[in-house]
């Protein structure tokens, strides 16, 4: 018999499968549907341990099982909309039924789309997790498709924007419908050097405006990399901020999201915006963390030092910096150059070491 868990809206079943006690949530408020998917799945585990048969699982009930149970992780939204992406595919398809010639139709198709080999891994990655988690908890016993079928990446991505590329790229957004908030963001992103999710993500309560003070605050949970940090804002940076703050004022002053829409509620994805932005700019091969890889190729080549480069930006590792590196030659040339400031020869060090024995 279905019943309630305190904090939930939804009715649990519960039932035993090869000798475990499975307490699932049915995701209904509904009382006769709860009691029909309890009596599905009882049935479904009494075939499984008695006949040996495996259920057949649909592609929504492997990602909902799969959501719920990534649900602590910092990357949960973009596992949702990796999955609303999914779905436009396999939705409604049985997992099992699901051949590496699908997987090769799915690449197929994202391609089509314009998307890179990277973002494709991404979405697939997230399938076969999904995949594993219930073979794992749940014991399903599916096959996995997408094993041995990710597509090759180029090992670093290097694209980045000359000043006046961004230039036409703000011009451009702000000529959009509700351009100014993307324009206002391509700004804040290109100097604070922030990913999409920590600035979409971001609160006004973390914005320090205190002249002098100008700070955006990082938690840990906010980085990807899970260690806080704080990051100066440059005067176009706080012009940004600003110009998002009159904004707020007139139509969504209640709003604790820095970038929201109208009624308040945070900005989940620029991503047709800003692809329109690039077309009408000109900029082919242009994708939103680039932004990011702009920032950092701007500070390297003013000769901010790489280490400094990897506090402000949040790298894990200096390794991730060293990528930018090749974007300062100047710098190993003065380093030699100064290997030839007052040389010391063998001959004057000998000279040396006599005039201080007399």
């Amino acid at each position: 018999m279905p019943h309630k868990r305190a904090g939930s809206p939804y009715w649990w079943a519960s039932y035993t499968e090869r000798g475990k006690r499975i307490r699932r949530s049915t995701g209904t408020t509904d009382i006769t549907e709860a009691k029909a998917l309890e009596s599905q799945w009882r049935a479904q585990a009494h075939r499984e341990q008695h006949w040996g048969a495996k259920a057949p699982r649909t592609f929504e009930e492997v990602m909902v099982e799969y959501l719920k149970g990534s649900a602590h992780l910092r990357s949960i939204e973009t596992l949702k909309m990796q999955t609303q992406t999914l779905r436009g595919f396999f939705g409604g398809r049985e997992v099992g039924s699901i051949t590496g010639m699908d997987i090769k139709a799915y690449i197929r198709w994202r391609r089509e789309a314009g998307r890179a080999n990277a973002t494709i891994n991404r979405e697939l990655a997230a399938l076969s997790s999904a995949i594993n988690y219930c073979n794992r908890e749940w014991d399903w016993g599916m096959t996995n498709p997408v094993k041995g079928r990710l597509l090759k990446e180029p090992h670093h991505r290097e694209r980045y924007l000359t000043r006046a590329e961004v230039g036409r790229l703000i011009s451009e957004a702000r000529a959009l419908r509700q351009g100014d908030l993307l324009a206002d963001f391509i700004e804040l992103a290109v100097h604070t050097g922030c990913r999409r999710g920590e600035l979409l993500g971001l609160e006004w309560s973390r914005v320090t405006l205190e002249k002098g003070r100008e700070t955006i605050t990082l938690n840990a949970r906010h980085t990807k990399s899970g260690k806080p940090r704080q990051v100066p804002l440059n005067a176009a940076a706080v012009a940004a901020i600003k110009r998002r703050a009159t904004w707020r004022a007139e139509h969504a002053p209640g709003s604790p999201w820095v970038f929201c829409r109208p009624g308040g509620g945070p900005v989940k994805s620029l991503r047709n915006g800003f692809e329109r932005a690039a077309g009408e700019a000109g900029l082919t091969d242009l994708r939103i963390h680039d932004l990011r890889h702009t920032a950092a190729s701007w500070l390297v080549t003013d000769g901010v030092p790489l280490e400094v480069v990897k506090e402000l930006l949040g790298h894990s590792s200096i390794t991730m910096s060293e990528r930018y590196a090749h974007l300062a030659p100047h710098r190993v040339r003065e380093a030699v150059n100064r290997l030839s400031h007052n040389p010391v020869t063998v001959d004057n060090q000998v000279r040396r070491l006599n005039d201080a024995r007399r």
